[in-house]
């Protein structure tokens, strides 16, 4: 292969497929125009109860320290959390140079979840010797389903392996 085909090829530039502008200038007005990216600052996880952030802590602090219009924030997730009141919703935020921000909503905590299911208001002090509920299967398949986005697995099955040894290490018991 000829030295300048290499070239060609290696570029991926042939004067045929990707002719040079006659006048050697690129034509501005066929490019489009990206809006600068906004350099990420911070990004940290609050757990908040589902339509109710207000600006007392844990959330002024947080956004506070940032800049962060904090009833702005708290506006935006109360809206958005507003069909699951009464659970906890973590807000993955980000913070960005400007001090604008934007977030992510995730799944309640698995031990929330499963506190719920069992119907207890806690789980064990000591959770190997003394048990405080019960789930089944079912609700554990439920519950991992619900969480599936938010754990490290790559299946059902896994996912509910994990959902099961939360529940151990909170003295609930999974029964078939």
């Amino acid at each position: 292969m000829p030295r300048a085909d290499r070239a060609r090829e290696r570029t991926g530039r042939s004067g045929v497929n990707h002719p040079d502008p006659p006048n050697g200038r690129v034509d501005k007005s066929q490019e489009v125009d990206m809006p600068p990216k906004k350099k990420l600052v911070k990004t940290f996880t609050l757990q908040l109860k589902a339509g109710q952030a207000t600006p007392a802590p844990p959330v002024g602090p947080a956004l506070g320290q940032h800049g962060v219009n904090i009833m702005e924030f708290c506006k935006a997730y109360n809206a958005q959390t507003e069909s699951q009141r009464g659970d906890i919703v973590p807000a993955q935020i980000s913070v960005y140079e400007d001090r604008s921000f934007t977030f992510v909503l995730k799944t309640p905590p698995a031990a929330r979840l499963l506190i719920k299911a069992a119907g207890v208001a806690k789980g064990s002090g000591v959770p190997h010797t003394t048990k405080v509920g019960s789930v089944t299967r079912a609700q554990v398949r439920e519950i991992a389903e619900k969480k599936m986005s938010d754990l490290n697995a790559n299946d059902l099955d896994m996912a509910e392996r994990i959902i099961a040894g939360t529940a151990r290490s909170m003295g609930i018991t999974v029964k078939d």
